[in-house]
């Protein structure tokens, strides 16, 4: 078990500090009961959404006393390794990060100790004995923000702005896409990718080439694109955080497919604790039925979604739930329809 030598040296410490005339009573913590040591790695800043949602689960696991919790951001694919390596050398139990692009490199790096866990945002499957991977899978409530999109667009024509055609995205976009077309089959899309995680002024002038095209909606995967459906008086769609809430999204973004990494995260705390971590694949933790996603609050939008539309969507959310609706994954690059 990889806490018993910590746990025995704890143990011996609290009974050094305990009288040794007379009865010694006391109450020993369970193992699962004590911190652990966690490190957040991360090439974005923290406020960047995706690196944010990771470092705001684990934030809250050490407010709630669960973990001691340090992390490093904008560190670089060619730094990254060595960052690694400094975490599991300074005796950190679980290594929470990203491994897009280096995937390999961070193996090898699991290899050479055993004794940590490693949780990575990584596009393969699990490895070794100790590196699990997470991905974004909020492909389902996409497609339920689709369902409305496709109903309250006026032109039929529908703006996507992401940052890279990458696998996390693309199923996004697709599951949008196949969600809008199950409502409206005469809706068509515009799909522009920035080529950048975060860079809100491009993310900003691609929406407006798509407005100009003729659409009335814009999917907003990347910060800056709900500050151009503002300026020119259209709706948005948010992606991974509230929008409405988070980006001066009100009165603009109707809702947003949120990532919740609570539930994958509590579940890699739990199971270091026990000694029970193991490589997994933590895909189905991201997902809805497990909490890791859910479709945002319709905020003052309530009333202006059509009824039907929001009792569609309420009965195929249920669905999802309980497994009796499969949205369907496509990593395949989306393409404009028009």
């Amino acid at each position: 078990m990889w806490n018993i030598r910590t746990n025995v040296r704890r143990l011996f410490q609290f009974l050094a500090i305990i009288p040794l005339a007379g009865a010694i009573l006391f109450s020993a913590q369970p193992a699962s009961a004590a911190k652990i040591r966690v490190a957040g790695i991360y090439t974005q800043p923290i406020q960047q959404k995706w690196d944010a949602r990771l470092h705001q689960a684990l934030a809250k696991a050490a407010k709630a006393g669960e973990i001691d919790y340090v992390f490093s951001e904008k560190v670089a694919n060619t730094d990254y390794v060595r960052v690694l390596r400094e975490y599991a050398e300074n005796g950190t139990d679980l290594i929470v990060g990203e491994a897009f692009g280096i995937s390999r490199e961070a193996r090898k790096v699991a290899d050479d100790y055993p004794n940590v866990a490693f949780l990575m945002g990584d596009p393969f499957d699990k490895y070794g004995s100790n590196f699990s991977v997470f991905d974004n899978y909020i492909h389902e409530p996409c497609y339920l923000m689709g369902m409305i999109a496709g109903a309250m667009t006026k032109s039929n024509k529908i703006g996507m702005v992401g940052g890279y055609p990458i696998g996390e995205v693309n199923r996004l976009f697709h599951a949008f896409m196949d969600g809008a077309k199950s409502i409206n089959p005469k809706v068509e899309f515009k799909v522009t990718f920035i080529g950048s995680w975060f860079d809100p002024p491009k993310a900003k002038e691609a929406a407006f080439a798509q407005i100009e095209s003729g659409v009335d909606i814009l999917y907003a995967e990347r910060a800056g694109v709900v500050d151009a459906a503002r300026q020119k008086g259209i709706l948005a769609f948010g992606n991974v955080n509230d929008m409405n809430k988070e980006e001066n999204g009100k009165d603009v973004v109707v809702t947003s497919a949120m990532w919740h990494m609570e539930s994958a995260i509590g579940r890699a705390i739990n199971l270091v604790k026990k000694g029970q971590f193991k490589a997994e694949n933590y895909k189905e933790w991201t997902m809805m039925a497990k909490g890791g996603a859910s479709l945002a609050p319709y905020y003052e939008f309530e009333n202006k979604i059509p009824a039907e539309i929001k009792a569609r969507v309420e009965t195929l959310k249920q669905q999802i739930l309980t497994g009796k609706f499969v949205v369907p994954i496509k990593d395949d690059e989306p393409k404009s329809t028009f």
